[in-house]
């Protein structure tokens, strides 16, 4: 049962990442500035105070959405 399950976890990894490896790159790059981007102003964010605690999901929303995702974050924090 293990090794079935080790199989399937392989072929859905190795299926993401010939998909990644399929995106124009464009996209790629837009995703890297947008997640480099997101992380910086966040970590600008909390070094100026806001105390904002840095979660998974807020780095995730951070760094997929960038600059609007931070702003979204700061929105959802201090209401």
């Amino acid at each position: 049962m293990e090794v079935m399950v080790s199989f399937i976890v392989g072929l859905v990894v190795l299926y993401v990442i010939l998909k990644v490896l399929s995106l124009p790159f464009k996209i790629i790059w837009k995703l890297f500035t947008n997640s480099l981007v997101g992380a910086i102003m966040l970590w600008v964010v909390n070094l100026f105070g806001a105390g904002i605690e840095i979660t998974f999901f807020k780095a995730l929303i951070a760094g997929v959405f960038g600059i609007p995702g931070v702003i979204v974050i700061l929105l959802a924090h201090f209401l």
